[in-house]
């Protein structure tokens, strides 16, 4: 399936995001300058996409969102997910009930 909802996402005057959605390409292309095209994307489909001045993107977002996001937005979301800690994981131990049974000699 096509990816098929263009998504803007900037930084509204108190801070929060504030998302644009557009359906084609040619409605975004309406309300920002196209500088390019994507033309190294390891995701195919973003292959041949526009890019445009001020926005940073195309990338993935989901099956059929591609998202471009001001630099601004770019560098928060980014500083929180290297910042962000993995959950640690633990190990079973074993117990004496989970234990692999003795061997008895007759």
């Amino acid at each position: 399936m096509p990816k098929s909802t263009f998504r803007v996402v900037t930084r509204a005057s108190d801070g929060t995001f504030k998302t644009r959605d557009y359906d084609t390409a040619e409605n975004l292309q309406n309300s920002h300058t196209q500088v390019g095209v994507d033309d190294c994307s390891t995701d195919l489909e973003l292959r041949g996409l526009p890019v445009f001045r001020g926005l940073i993107g195309p990338m993935p977002e989901g099956k059929n969102v591609i998202r471009y996001e001001s630099p601004e937005v770019f560098e928060t979301l980014t500083k929180e997910w290297v910042n962000a800690k993995p959950k640690r994981r633990t190990r079973r131990k074993k117990t004496a009930d989970t234990a692999a049974p003795a061997t008895s000699e007759i």
